[in-house]
């Protein structure tokens, strides 16, 4: 079976490169830039505008090679790509949950991003708390690092 995704627009952020931005939103607080979104898919952001926050999911354009293991920032242990957040994955598709700040026609006004300037999105949807936000029992590898990801910046280990 052959899966295909097309890009809906593109986001436009401060980021022009990989080297120095935010791993995740938690780390990019205040950090402003837009979502273009194609004038065919224009309709498709009807009602968006009551949500505070949405989540963003998009190709990693510039992401090196799929790897199955990877060295994830904040770590310095070989760990399975899947207990990642990685770029370098079989398919490089990234996440990352942002403020809404308005909605003008196909352009949408967004807060703590931590995307490269012209990545392509893919989709978005509205971060709905219950839907989302369920109370973390474990965070596995992760658990010795939280508090760390607010001043963590990327290198260019996943080109």
């Amino acid at each position: 079976m052959k899966i295909e995704f097309r890009d809906i627009g593109i986001i436009r952020t401060p980021h022009k490169e990989t080297r120095g931005m935010p791993i995740q939103p938690a780390g990019a607080g205040g950090i402003r830039g837009t979502v273009e979104i194609f004038p065919q898919f224009e309709e498709g952001v009807k009602d968006l505008e009551g949500f505070s926050h949405i989540v963003l999911l998009y190709n990693f354009h510039k992401a090196g090679e799929a790897r199955l293991t990877v060295t994830p920032f904040l770590d310095t242990k070989p760990r399975g790509v899947f207990a990642t957040r990685a770029p370098s994955r079989p398919n490089p598709i990234g996440l990352s949950v942002v403020a809404l700040r308005s909605v003008e026609g196909n352009v949408l006004h967004i807060e703590n991003v931590d995307i490269l300037d012209g990545t392509p999105l893919l989709d978005i949807k509205p971060y709905i708390p219950d839907f989302d936000g369920d109370d973390v029992i474990r965070t596995g590898w992760y658990e010795k690092h939280r508090g760390k990801v607010e001043k963590w910046r990327s290198d260019k280990r996943f080109e």
